[in-house]
């Protein structure tokens, strides 16, 4: 038993100094999610809504932070505060209650940046000004809008299928990238941008993603073997464009990962990086074949 944990541990090492992250916690804590994820698309959808609300609360905050670091002054609470609202507003409010809070959400952040700049010790000029006024709109579009596809999927007729089926794609796509990368990368996709990356990895992806988009679209979402594969194209090309789109943000503003608050992973925003684009796409697809 001793010798077994050992080796386990010696492995995970491995894995560790190679890709930076920690593998036992990174799987533990994606099961844990995995389960609630699952539990609440079959069951209580709205469990899924407060998921969501509670994702799109701790990307704003960590986006936000990660700006402010970087020098922007940007208002934390009305980032958290508009990134809830538009989750439960695309819930019960669909297309025309998440446009309302997307724009009520930008406009309470922005007021209140405004008010700030009334202060003296944050009087910064108008070309910072603008610079926040924009970082402001990248937080709600990015860490709110994006997630809150996810909710207006989940209220179309069958579309608690259609959002398991996409996030578990997703997954798919990225454990295959991982897999791949970890067994047999060697050439660098975008090296300047996430060094890590391989086409190596990309080609696992594209396997995986392809196989599973079948599977899933004829046993979950009852669609033929060719909207599958593009199912798992659109999926693969989303979740990497999502990777490496979150990869440069981190890297302009000089971070490794968003937080550190899920062990294994990094933070919400490092997690769901190739989960928020993948949303709008599924949605789409949902809008042409559902």
């Amino acid at each position: 038993m001793q010798a077994t944990k050992a080796q386990l541990d010696a492995t995970n090492e491995r894995i560790q100094a190679r890709t930076g992250r920690n593998l036992i916690l990174a799987i533990l804590i994606g099961l844990a999610f995995g389960a609630v994820l699952l539990i609440s698309l079959i069951f209580v959808k709205e469990i899924f809504m407060v998921v969501a609300a509670a994702c799109a609360a701790f990307g704003a905050f960590e986006l936000t932070h990660a700006l402010r670091g970087a020098g922007y002054l940007l208002p934390r609470t009305p980032a958290v505060l508009a990134a809830v609202a538009i989750i439960p507003a695309a819930y019960y409010g669909q297309e025309t209650g998440q446009l309302i809070a997307l724009g009520a959400g930008l406009v309470l952040c922005w007021v209140w940046r405004l008010g700030m700049a009334l202060a003296p010790d944050h009087r910064r000029g108008w070309r910072a000004l603008g610079r926040d006024l924009g970082a402001i709109a990248l937080v709600q579009l990015y860490a709110a809008l994006l997630a809150s596809f996810s909710v207006l999927l989940l209220e179309k007729d069958g579309g608690q299928w259609w959002t398991l089926a996409f996030i578990v794609l997703v997954v798919a796509t990225d454990t295959g990238a991982y897999a791949s990368g970890l067994l047999f990368g060697k050439h660098p996709m975008a090296p300047s941008i996430s060094p890590k990356k391989t086409w190596e990895g990309f080609a696992g992806a594209a396997v995986t993603s392809v196989i599973a988009g079948i599977l899933l679209a004829v046993f979950m979402v009852h669609q033929p073997v060719w909207f599958g594969v593009i199912f798992g194209v659109v999926i693969l090309l989303t979740a990497t464009l999502g990777d490496l789109a979150e990869s440069l943000i981190k890297r302009d503003i000089g971070v490794k990962d968003m937080s550190s608050w899920l062990p294994g992973h990094g933070g919400f925003l490092d997690r769901l990086d190739s989960i928020l684009p993948s949303a709008v796409a599924a949605y789409a697809l949902f809008q042409i074949f559902g």
